[in-house]
């Protein structure tokens, strides 16, 4: 291989913090006195370093034992990143890929990193079998990829490590396949300690009813294009971009190609045209060089799919933006962790959250009990709040620019259930309740305009409001759908465009 190569394989070693070095006397210790067949899953978040921990921990193990050890990974950009770092920790290494047949160098070798597929069909095959391993190590374990290769390796020390101890398969939980847990530091104590950086974020309520879940158990990515595509949620993205983030370098996130290429489009035509779109369908050399763009380019946008989640290192992302919900607990974390990388004049970042996705697992900062999901995984996914109960919670606020529109009313709230309670009490019929909203709204168009036309294109700014007021109306009625919902709001628009008339005409009547 020329030299100029050899030096791109290699990553330059890190330094290692006192809390990894921590980590590493921990396993080391569960290493010296375990059984040989002994599986340890060890938890540390995002951003942590634990590709620096297990190459540190491969080094020290090859250098007090005889034995081999295996590195696995589920995709091709993670070997070759994890073999660079062994580089640098001074383990010499192979990777064991799609072009490798046999393994006639194999003595050659201490250390192999390998693609679980690829590895799992030349062991089925019969074409080579590594002698002598010891060390089993298992990155991104909470993929269930990785159970097909344990039974090759019987008296071997397992090390499975991830950010989040919860498996992709609520039926292959992972207490059934590791002995015990570890857990690393916590979020907030990195961030205090100065090893993270400060996340601060912004959540956008979002009606997720119209959503479908697949056989995976997350959304459906169809059911994801069509909200994620409309208009509404179109303006909600650049509304929470051009407040939150502008000209920060920024990661977007969506669950479908269709998605982010619409996302690609709305940022041009807002005028915005430092953006472009990665999913995998690129070549290769496509993503180097997108990615290097992005890199590149102080203020860029990149929306992407799923492509981006694991295995990307981008320190300078400076806001993420969730345009998508998951019920997946570990793809939350893994890209909210994108953006969490500290660098001297970056402490903080921001997290703009389009799919409720914090008000189901809670901040990125929140404690997280990693005992209790590892050992309880189904009790845990049952108590995650589901959309309606999420919904139910929404509080819409008036965000500031809107609300210096209607600066001459002094009272803009609206409590749905009190009225509703109130309405009841009197023996009035429930849509009393709409009905009053109404000439509030109606009242706040005609207080803060000059002319009728300017009070019907106010009345239009109060869409959220409105979607908002008869969400929490439905919630009140025993029998409610999505279809009676749309047509409630509609019905409520045309009764408000109705109402903002009657009120100017007796306006002009007064004077």
């Amino acid at each position: 291989m020329p030299k100029k190569d050899t030096k791109e394989e290699i990553e330059e070693k890190k330094e290692l913090y006192g809390y990894q070095q921590g980590a590493i006397d921990d396993i080391f210790n569960k290493i010296e006195n375990s059984p040989e067949n002994h599986h340890l899953l060890y938890q540390l978040p995002t951003g942590g370093g634990k590709t620096v921990i297990f190459s540190e921990i491969t080094r020290k193990y090859l250098e007090r034992y005889n034995k081999k050890v295996v590195v696995l990974t589920h995709r091709i950009e993670l070997c070759k990143q994890t073999s660079k770092m062994l580089n640098g920790f001074n383990v010499k290494n192979k990777i064991i890929n799609s072009n490798v047949k046999d393994l006639v160098d194999q003595d050659d070798f201490s250390c192999f990193v390998a693609m679980v597929e690829t590895l799992n069909n030349r062991l089925i095959d019969e074409k080579f079998k590594i002698d002598n391993v010891g060390l089993l190590i298992i990155d991104e374990a909470h993929f269930n990829s990785f159970r097909k290769l344990f039974s090759s390796f019987k008296n071997t020390f397992f090390l499975g490590v991830t950010a989040t101890p919860l498996s992709s398969n609520i039926k292959l939980p992972m207490f059934k396949n590791y002995n015990e847990l570890l857990v690393g530091q916590s979020i907030s104590s990195l961030i205090d300690e100065g090893y993270l950086a400060k996340a601060v974020t912004y959540n956008y309520d979002v009606g997720l009813s119209s959503l479908k879940i697949g056989v995976n158990g997350d959304y459906t990515v169809k059911s994801s294009d069509e909200l994620y595509t409309n208009l509404a949620m179109q303006e909600k993205l650049i509304h929470a971009y051009k407040y939150h983030a502008y000209n920060k370098k920024t990661l977007i996130f969506n669950n479908g190609i269709k998605t982010s290429l619409n996302v690609l489009e709305v940022f041009k035509q807002s005028n915005i045209h430092n953006v472009r779109h990665l999913d995998n369908t690129h070549s290769n050399e496509e993503r180097k060089q997108i990615l290097r763009w992005f890199k590149h380019t102080p203020n860029a946008i990149l929306t992407s799919v799923g492509i981006l989640t694991t295995g990307f290192d981008e320190p300078t992302v400076e806001n993420i933006i969730l345009n998508r919900a998951t019920k997946s607990l570990a793809l939350y974390f893994q890209m909210i962790g994108r953006g969490s990388r500290k660098l001297p004049n970056k402490n903080e970042f921001t997290i703009l959250d389009l799919g409720n996705n914090a008000a189901r697992f809670g901040l990125w900062t929140n404690p997280v009990d990693w005992h209790y999901i590892f050992k309880h995984p189904e009790q845990f996914l049952e108590r995650l709040k589901d959309d309606v109960e999420i919904e139910r919670q929404f509080t819409y606020k008036m965000p500031p620019e809107v609300r210096v529109l209607f600066c001459k009313t002094l009272e803009i709230d609206f409590d749905v259930e009190v009225e509703y309670k109130l309405a009841l009490s009197k023996n009035h019929r429930p849509i009393t309740v709409i009905d009053k909203s109404v000439e509030q709204h109606a009242k706040m168009c005609i207080e803060n305009t000059k002319n009728l036309y300017e009070a019907k294109q106010l009345a239009k700014i109060l869409h959220e409001d409105i979607e908002s007021r008869a969400r929490h109306y439905t919630y009140n009625l025993s029998n409610s759908t999505k279809n009676y919902l749309d047509w409630l709001i509609e019905s409520y628009k045309t009764k408000l465009s109705l109402a903002v008339g009657k009120k100017y005409r007796e306006s002009i009547f007064e004077d």
